[in-house]
């Protein structure tokens, strides 16, 4: 598990975060303990607490250096209810990884009761999903493989210290999701590439030692294509504006790839700054968008740790 994806990007984003501003550190921690709810889980938009949104709000925190021993204790106590639960791919992966940094504080220890077991039953269930064409679905129900979700699963794989069954198969089924333009397509009937499955499709191709110097220079290509006039990266090319997800994605696909020219630092670090960023703390999805949230606060927080981390092409 010492090389969980996950776990690594954690630390990484920690460590360039940490030269925010204490002022404005404490501003988007209060933004997101304000979502936090009475039974110790964090809502969206919606309202409720959710596994999805307490993943990202244990991830925020815990980039802020700001998730304490109590926090782990009240958010453990939603979290062990699920333990025992047939989780969808996503709600898994989120659980798990709150899990384990809940863990790692030596609050609560979610998987103390014959964890061998429970994440042997775990695995099984994520292979439930796997689909004929080497890749993994959404549900039982998904006849095609999803980028993304094919992502998810190696990620909760990694945490629960295992590896991908078959991974030449997973490798075509990337391979297979690439297109002209250079970028990765979420599923196979898609003719255009996307920013979000073209960094699942090159964080998959490196932890699956597929990754060569042609795709490198397509990606590069995509990701040049999809840059976008306000500063950041949108989600395709044709969806006419920078939000914060795919300028975290694609930034992040730049620095893991060492890019050089792609984006400009100064310029996405004022996108953020001056159109996501919320004064009272907590960042909003895009420049269109009225109200903030613990996901888009995540991704507002980590794209300025990376702008501010070790240079790793840019």
């Amino acid at each position: 598990m010492a090389d969980a994806y996950l776990l690594d990007l954690s630390g990484r984003l920690a460590d360039g975060l940490a030269r925010m501003a204490s002022d404005r550190r404490e501003r988007h921690e209060q933004f997101v303990r304000g979502q936090q709810q009475p039974d110790g889980g964090f809502a969206g938009r919606e309202g409720g607490s959710d596994l999805y949104y307490t993943s990202f709000a244990v991830r925020g925190l815990a980039m802020l250096n700001r998730l304490n021993h109590q926090d782990c204790q009240r958010i453990g106590a939603y979290l062990k209810p699920f333990a025992d639960r047939n989780l969808s791919v996503i709600d898994l992966v989120s659980w798990l990884y709150s899990a384990f940094v809940i863990q790692a504080t030596g609050a609560v220890d979610l998987l103390q009761d014959d964890a061998a077991a429970w994440a042997e039953k775990v695995v099984a269930r994520l292979y439930e999903v796997r689909t004929d064409d080497g890749g993994f679905a959404k549900s039982v129900e998904g006849a095609r493989g999803s980028t993304y979700h094919s992502f998810l699963v190696v990620l909760a794989l990694q945490l629960l210290g295992q590896t991908v069954r078959q991974p030449n198969a997973l490798l075509q089924f990337v391979f297979d999701r690439q297109r002209d333009d250079g970028g990765f397509v979420e599923i196979a009937p898609m003719k255009r590439g996307g920013t979000n499955p073209t960094a699942a499709a090159v964080a998959l191709l490196r932890m699956l030692g597929g990754l060569d110097e042609e795709i490198r220079n397509d990606v590069r290509d995509f990701l040049v294509e999809v840059r976008s006039d306000e500063g950041g990266f949108q989600a395709n090319s044709r969806v006419p504006f920078a939000d914060g997800l795919s300028t975290f994605t694609g930034l992040l696909t730049v620095q893991e790839l060492e890019l050089d020219g792609v984006l400009e630092p100064r310029r996405v670090e004022r996108l953020l700054t001056e159109w996501l960023e919320f004064p009272t703390g907590g960042f909003r999805g895009a420049s269109w968008d009225e109200q903030a949230d613990v996901e888009y606060t995540f991704y507002g927080l980590g794209t300025l740790a990376l702008l501010w981390s070790a240079p790793r092409g840019g």
